[in-house]
């Protein structure tokens, strides 16, 4: 059995999103191989208590140790806000490296699993093990037109995070080092393999998110007395809820009075566009048929997506946890076809809609919602699409066999190059000896 070395900055098995992929990710490596996991410290309550919660997961945990690294206090104080904590992770990242060379931890690997982005670098190369990274990506900019409404500042700060993301790939030498160490690199999209000029030989498409199965019956939710219309997220200019109300508020108008009255959008969430979402609620006039929960624990969440009737998510961003879980529900999930959804969903849906021109893809998300509403048949066949596409690309279990998959051919391609090597020292040393 080898022994995989996982850093993940982030892991947190009660939490979604970058804490839930991490922990995850980690559970699958342990299925075929053991893992020295290494994570910050205050990770560990969270780590501790979900071991004790889990009986069941004993053979898993046998095999895995954690162990945890992070700076001193005074050395972190300062760590607030976006920009200034990815210079901080830039920086762990780079101890951490520099930490585990004095460990001189027995591993036949070591895999940087995240942060998850594609535009800043790993240092687990100089560890002088075969490099697996990733999965890694990056959210695309944010349309223009989309960012408007949300006030000079968010725009100010997503063109920033743009310009940001621009020069550490084009000028960070060690992010240029990172791929040319990899062995293998994991990619979100095509999107991360297309920015970081990757050889196909050298990453694989593994997108970050995943789920868990569960047992759910799908049919006759088209039928049902509600159709609840769902979306979960943080309210921030990257999510497209403003898009996501426009869109419910088009569909829900057109409607005849009968089917308004069993016609509901539930957001779940909270941010900082509150204010403005709920403003727009109101102007479109759909405030009697529109509920926000601003959180709910987890098992609650997984009540919304049982009696929810279709996933709509507009957003821009390159992964999206929610959209695994959704499909783990059958819910037919309704996005733009970006990077990022829109790969994720099958590639046979209709539910994809283009967003160049923001008040025209509004109105097919509309049209979608219609016809996801008055058509059993359409409505059946997208969910079982959403089924099919879990089980085949979505399952945590699948992620599980990448790794395995992975992990066999990067050990077996150094053992090959190893014994190249060692043919070509031989026949070179014969001749000599000649």
């Amino acid at each position: 059995m080898k022994t995989v070395l996982a850093t993940a900055y982030a892991v947190n098995p009660y939490k979604g999103s970058e804490d839930g992929m991490g922990w995850n990710f980690i559970l699958q490596m342990a299925r075929y191989n053991r893992v020295v996991a290494v994570t910050r410290p205050n990770n560990q309550p969270a780590i501790d208590r979900y071991w004790a919660e889990h009986p069941e997961l004993t053979e898993l945990q046998q095999r895995t140790r954690f162990l945890y690294f992070d700076w001193p206090y005074w050395l972190r104080f300062w760590k607030k806000g976006p920009l200034l904590s990815m210079i901080y992770y830039y920086g762990w990242q780079l101890s951490l490296a520099i930490w585990l060379r004095r460990q001189r931890l027995t591993v036949d690997l070591v895999h940087n699993v995240n942060f998850h982005n594609d535009w800043t670098p790993t240092f687990l190369w100089l560890l002088g093990k075969p490099l697996v990274w990733g999965p890694v990506g990056h959210h695309p900019a944010i349309p223009d037109v989309a960012l408007r409404e949300f006030g000079w500042k968010a725009a100010l700060q997503e063109r920033v995070l743009w310009a940001v993301k621009q020069t550490f790939w084009k000028l960070d030498p060690f992010l240029r080092l990172s791929k040319l160490q990899a062995s293998h690199i994991l990619c979100m999209n095509q999107a991360a393999a297309d920015v970081l000029h990757l050889p196909a030989s050298q990453y694989s498409l593994v997108p970050s998110v995943a789920s868990a199965p569960v047992s759910v019956s799908s049919s006759g939710r088209a039928g049902s007395t509600l159709f609840r219309v769902l979306s979960v997220g943080r309210f921030v200019p990257l999510k497209g809820f403003t898009s996501t109300v426009r869109a419910f508020a088009y569909f829900y108008h057109q409607l005849a009075p009968d089917d308004q009255q069993r016609t509901q959008l539930t957001l779940v969430g909270s941010g900082p566009a509150e204010p403005l979402i709920r403003q727009l609620i109101a102007d479109c006039g759909i405030g009697h048929c529109v509920e926000i929960i601003n959180w709910l624990p987890k098992e609650a969440v997984a009540a919304c997506y049982q009696s929810a009737s279709v996933f709509l998510f507009p957003s821009y961003e390159g992964a999206g946890m929610v959209v695994a879980e959704a499909m783990s529900y059958g819910l037919p999930v309704l996005c733009w076809d970006n990077d990022g959804p829109g790969r994720f969903v099958h590639p046979d849906s209709k539910l994809r809609v283009s967003c160049q021109v923001l008040e025209v893809g509004e109105m097919q998300l509309a049209n979608r919602l219609d016809s996801l509403f008055h058509h059993p048949s359409f409505y059946e066949h997208e969910s079982q699409l959403a089924l099919q596409r879990f089980k085949t690309n979505f399952n945590w279990s699948v992620r599980g066999e990448q790794l395995r998959k992975i992990y066999t051919a990067v050990l077996l391609a150094k053992r090959s190059a190893a014994s190249s090597s060692y043919d070509i020292q031989a026949t070179y040393s014969g001749s000599s000896a000649q």
